[in-house]
């Protein structure tokens, strides 16, 4: 029963990732990766357990590549710099990953919302520095100071939303993910903990005393005389019992 109830639990896990990656269902940047990439490193410790969501994460991700390529055809979006610039969410991913690895899933509450806050904090930098330096796009903001790095980490290009919305995005849907996330797995483990805690049925033995009386509106009743190891005489006949 618990194994079932994990592997659905991580199957829907999956399901709302991939949902929350789709172009138009949710504001740009509010996504449930962030918290997912944190909560890997949490929760999922086995040696292979980790490419469920890695593995959600990549065909997500050429799902949404060649959805913007049938969009933008005039933009090459498999070149080397754009695999490149993908590789450095990837960097942002493992990122997140690592800092799950240094908390333990028993840790409160707070403090692991705090950790996936700060996941979704990094991974930000991580991305929209790498965004800055390789420039897939071309963006002439993106000069290759430290004033064209404050623009690409806030402002970012003319004509689009400006990047600290993205960043705002980024940091709400860390929270609320990963609140999500580690509140499932923690009603999740206290209710194992209960039926673990929770007495089991006492089996009924030969050596349990009972009762059987004669007489009276309460019928036939064993007693503890009858069936304990007195000679056969002093016991009373129970086969034929006297009413009174």
């Amino acid at each position: 029963m618990k194994e079932k109830s994990n592997i659905w639990l991580a199957v829907a896990l999956m399901l709302l990732l991939a949902l929350t990656r789709w172009p138009g269902l949710l504001p740009s940047n509010f996504s449930a990766v962030y918290a997912m990439a944190f909560c890997t490193g949490l929760y999922f410790r086995g040696r292979y357990e980790w490419l469920l969501p890695l593995g959600t994460m990549v065909l997500s991700d050429v799902v949404l590549t060649v959805h913007y390529q049938k969009q933008s055809p005039d933009f090459d979006l498999f070149n080397s710099t754009t695999l490149l610039y993908m590789a450095g969410n990837y960097a942002g991913y493992i990122a997140l990953f690592l800092l799950g690895r240094k908390l333990k899933a028993q840790s409160r509450f707070a403090t692991l919302l705090g950790g996936g806050v700060l996941g979704a904090i990094v991974f930000y930098l991580v991305t929209n520095t790498a965004a800055w330096f390789l420039n897939p796009f071309k963006n002439p903001e993106y000069t290759k100071t430290f004033v064209g790095w404050l623009i690409a980490l806030t402002k970012g290009t003319a004509g689009y939303a400006q990047t600290w919305e993205f960043f705002r995005n980024t940091l709400l849907s860390g929270g609320l993910f990963t609140g999500l996330f580690v509140g499932a797995m923690k009603l999740t483990s206290s209710s194992e903990s209960s039926e673990k805690e929770a007495p089991e049925p006492r089996e009924k033995t030969d050596d349990a005393p009972e009762t059987f009386h004669a007489g009276g509106s309460q019928g036939l009743v064993l007693s503890p005389a009858s069936t304990s190891n007195t000679p056969h005489e002093d016991r009373p006949d129970l086969r034929h019992p006297r009413l009174s």
